[in-house]
């Protein structure tokens, strides 16, 4: 079993407050006398109904503050009197948005109409509140029209779906929402050709009751076609405001397009020195056709650092720590230091211990703004179940963010190291090149329910001590069904590949083959337990591997998830893995979601266990196991 807790300490900030399974850690006390700020408490009771149920009755009884906040009292008899007037127009809004506007909505306190009565009027405790709301009849869209629609373009990245395949059409249901939706849809067609200043110049919407239909007339002033002014920068202290610009990569003279907007935003939060980062656009656009804009920017504090503790009752007690350097030269640098001390048992053996240093640098804006300078370099001395490895490395390459899905990756490296495994002592001098490329197509990194993720890799290295040429494929994916409204249930997959071609396996880096188990391998194992052996106990790492893992989620609350799961993997050594090597793990776990995403807690066990395999496995993180 592995308990891990973590603390980080950096710049003083509001204090927030979190729940684990019903308990709260860290709340305010301001939260806790919440109800003590109301100088007037009037409690209520809603009785609530409604001439039509299912989903119409659902989305009213979501709109009403009144509903939402019985279990609060109101701020007096004048605070409850203005939240009931308040859910006279959000109830009247829920009826157009489900295309009834001939409805009728009554709201009465104490059995009195609430839009009659007088502010400082004495109510009992509690008070009954009745809402009572008739539906009328549903209204659907007859003629319907955009006055000003922009014309057709053959640029796939500036084509919008026409306002007609939302639901704005004839005979459609008439919903207050589509009509919004149309609007923003006729916007963004101009918007997306350049017209940053596109308008609604007129919103004609007339309901005819004696038909039951509406009337609708949209007319868009598209304005004038701009293109990006400069940008001005606002608010820096120590970044360089000149980079902080060019880092947008908007030139002056670029075609406006909200696009490149959009990718501007994401590359300052990409630099992670910026509290905040907000682009705003000139009110209007100048003589010459350009649209200034200035970037207003709030820096994080310059350092930050952390610290965590895991404890194992297999591998014992683990500490590990950073720091990190925001924008050391003022054009968002970072250098982060990162030291772990593991594996400490009792009675203490420092020979046993495992231990990690190093630091990474990395240069954002590297030739271009969506490139980025990665350098690093790392010891470690550590024990793993198959080996020990002792050796530095150092890596200097380039990341590419090539678009919001695609990313590809590449470098070089140089690494000396010492292994001691079945085969005896072996020193290694590898000099290699990595090439990546990942495509992530998921609605969420950390609680994925839709979407596709796909990685590949490629390492070509040379070993100067046995004068041996090598090379390493891996490729992964992993892909999210979800069903339900809200995906509350979600199947999801993953399956890896990887061949390592070169010399024998006694002359290759034990790093450069493959082992499988763990948390992100095949559950119920030990970490990188799972390996080749050669019929007599010796087990080391293979040529080749194959993994897959399914999982199904439920949420059974809001909060509350769990989950099933099974786990397989091969390892092979000079062929391709056959069924005979497959190792299967399967279990169960459960998820707490908050806001950073679901906490998880998974126990595995092995299906077909080997001799020094263990029983079971627990393991715990935040994001989902993939």
């Amino acid at each position: 079993m592995v308990l891990a807790v973590a603390v980080g300490t950096a710049a003083p900030s509001p204090a927030y407050a979190f729940g684990i399974f019903g308990f709260k850690f860290f709340e305010d006390q301001a939260d806790r006398d919440e109800d003590a700020v109301i100088v007037d408490p009037q409690p209520y009771v809603v009785t609530f109904t409604s001439s039509e149920g299912g989903a119409i009755e659902a989305a009213l009884r979501n709109a009403s503050a009144l509903l939402a906040d019985q279990g609060h009292p109101a701020s007096g008899a004048a605070g409850l009197i203005a939240k009931a007037r308040g859910d006279y127009r959000r109830l009247l809004a829920a009826l157009y948005n489900e295309g009834h506007y001939g409805g009728a909505v009554s709201i009465r306190i104490g059995g009195v109409e609430a839009a009659s009565i007088a502010p400082d009027v004495n109510l009992p405790d509690p008070v009954d509140v009745t809402i009572s709301v008739t539906t009328g009849p549903l209204f659907r869209f007859a003629n319907v029209s955009i006055a000003n629609q922009a014309p057709a373009t053959d640029d796939p990245d500036d084509q919008v779906d026409l306002p007609v395949l939302r639901g704005f059409g004839a005979g459609e249901i008439a919903r207050s929402t589509v009509i919004t939706r149309a609007e923003a849809l006729a916007l963004e067609a101009w918007r997306q050709q350049g017209y940053a200043k596109a308008e609604i110049a007129g919103r004609d919407v007339v309901a005819d009751h004696a038909t039951n239909t509406v009337d609708v007339l949209i007319t868009v002033n598209p304005g004038r076609r701009a293109a990006f002014g400069p940008v001005t920068v606002a608010g820096t202290t120590n970044m360089n405001p000149d980079f902080v610009a060019q880092q947008t990569g908007l030139e002056v003279g670029q075609e406006y397009d909200p696009d490149d907007v959009a990718r501007a935003q994401k590359r300052l939060d990409r630099l992670e020195v910026f509290r905040a980062a907000r682009l705003q656009a000139a009110d209007s656009i100048g003589s010459d056709g350009l649209l200034p804009y200035e970037l207003l920017v709030e820096e994080l504090p310059g350092r930050r650092f952390g610290a965590g503790a895991t404890y194992s009752s297999i591998d014992g007690f683990g500490v590990e720590g950073y720091h990190l350097w925001r924008n050391l030269f003022g054009q968002a640098e970072r250098l982060r230091l990162d030291a772990r001390v593991a594996s400490i048992a009792f009675p203490v053996d420092t020979a046993q211990f495992d231990y990690l240093i190093g630091g990474t640098f990395t240069k954002p804006g590297f030739y271009h703004p969506d490139v980025d300078l990665v350098a690093t370099i790392s010891a470690e001395r550590t024990i793993y179940p198959t080996f020990t490895e002792t050796s530095a490395l150092a890596r200097v390459g380039a990341t590419w963010f090539f678009s919001d899905e695609i990313t590809f990756e590449g470098g070089a490296s140089f690494e000396r190291a010492r292994f001691d495994d079945d085969f005896g002592t072996r020193d290694f001098a590898t000099a290699g090149l990595y090439a990546g490329v990942i495509y992530d197509g998921r609605n969420s990194t950390v609680d994925p329910t839709e979407g596709w993720f796909a990685a590949g890799n490629i390492e070509p290295f040379y070993d100067f001590v046995y004068g041996n040429a090598g090379g390493r494929i891996t490729a992964e994916a992993r892909t999210y069904f979800g069903f339900g409204e809200n995906d509350p249930y979600v199947l999801a997959g993953r399956v890896k590949a990887g061949a390592v071609v070169g010399p024998s396996l006694d002359q290759t880096p034990p790093d450069k083959l493959f082992f499988a188990g763990g948390g992100g391998s095949v559950r119920g194992y030990g970490f990188k337990s799972i390996g080749v052996d050669d019929g007599s106990g010796v087990v080391t790492g293979g040529r080749y591997l194959l993994e897959a893992s399914l999982e199904a989620r439920a949420k059974v609350t809001e909060e509350i998830g769990v989950v099933g799961f099974i786990d397989g993997g091969y390892v092979a050594a000079d062929h391709f893995p056959g069924i005979e090597d497959l190792r299967l793990g399967a279990g169960i776990g459960v998820r707490y979601y908050t806001g950073l995403g679901p906490i998880r807690l998974d126990v595995a066990v092995p299906l077909n266990k080997r001799a020094g395999d263990p029983d079971y496995a627990i393991y715990a993180g935040i994001g989902q196991s993939f």
